[in-house]
């Protein structure tokens, strides 16, 4: 499972103390000097986009909203509307939004790649390209995507992890640029009928996601459909190379077979010249699919329950990595 919650950590130091709000397991207990800790540096950024490059130190006096993200990670671009709203509201009134961008996927790392991301979609903040994840373990972090926010005194005061909490993050947001806080509500976003959790195509996190008649090593095979594909589950058929991160079609025609139960299905692909995949749902055509570069694509939006997807590559070179849902 991609390290994306929809549980929220959001633990906010108030001027009295230190006061908690969560509803996940991820923190219980007492508070630990951890919550309030002096922000560490920005480390080994291998490129700063958007920005000349910044360091903690240098935006002292400025409230700083550190979010780590990944640009094909559904969690992090289902939250990219709050976190590039806060940026242009708030950032004359002292907060600096740096976006520190630490790849999931090799393509990730690739600057031209992030550089087309954050113009699609329409990021204007500063954003650091954290390739070798020294800025994330110097932060700490273990998720995407995960905020970080820095009060005027260089402290982080909250912390929030995975998807939701953007009301509390906004007031405190608020309180601590001076402004008076939002009369409008946000409300976290209702995920309740996603009953499929993220499933990785490569040998390395696969974690049982392939039908159990079918091989989830590394190499190249072909692969024959399973009478039926379990729930939660996806099978191949054709000639496939799985690798560490990735199944990769090797002759034209290759298909996957997915029984999922959620009202949209992602797909994280690629391939080394466009093409158009195919998409049925319970073998009902959908709009077919191009794949014109490494990111996220959206196959299917609409009822929830659960549903069969079978998707078909008419060339070879398509390369997959993982399916989320929503």
């Amino acid at each position: 499972m991609r390290k994306a919650l929809s549980l929220i950590v959001l633990v906010i130091a108030a001027v009295l103390g230190v006061m908690h709000f969560s509803t996940s397991l991820l923190i219980s207990g007492e508070t630990t000097p951890q919550d309030t800790r002096s922000a560490p540096e920005f480390s080994g950024i291998s490129a700063w986009l958007n920005s000349e490059p910044l360091t903690v130190e240098s935006l002292r006096g400025k409230v700083v909203l550190v979010q780590f993200w990944t640009y094909s990670c559904i969690n992090c671009l289902r939250t990219l509307p709050y976190v590039t709203r806060w940026h242009e509201q708030y950032k004359d009134k002292g907060l600096v939004v740096v976006g520190v961008h630490t790849p999931e996927f090799a393509f990730e790392k690739e600057r031209a790649n992030v550089e087309t991301a954050i113009k699609r979609l329409g990021i204007h903040y500063p954003v650091a390209q954290d390739n070798q994840y020294r800025t994330w373990r110097a932060f700490g972090n273990q998720y995407w995507p995960a905020a970080y926010l820095i009060d005027r005194s260089g402290t982080i005061v909250a912390t929030q992890f995975g998807e939701g909490g953007y009301q509390q993050m906004e007031n405190t947001i608020a309180r601590l640029v001076g402004e008076a806080m939002p009369t409008a509500q946000t409300a976290d976003p209702d995920l309740s009928a996603v009953a499929t959790p993220e499933m990785y195509l490569g040998s390395e996190k696969n974690d049982g996601a392939i039908a159990e008649t079918q091989d989830a090593a590394r190499g190249e095979r072909t692969y024959a459909l399973p009478d039926k594909v379990p729930p939660n589950r996806f099978a191949l058929s054709g000639l496939w190379n799985l690798t560490d991160d990735r199944a990769t079609s090797s002759v034209d025609g290759d298909e996957i077979l997915l029984r999922f139960n959620a009202p949209k299905v992602n797909l994280v692909a690629g391939s080394p010249s466009p093409q158009t995949l195919s998409v049925t749902i319970d073998g009902t055509p959908q709009p077919p699919v191009t794949i014109d570069g490494s990111r996220l694509y959206s196959l299917y939006s609409g009822a929830g329950g659960e549903h069969v997807l079978r998707l078909k590559a008419p060339k070879a070179g398509l390369s997959a990595y993982s399916f989320t849902f929503g």
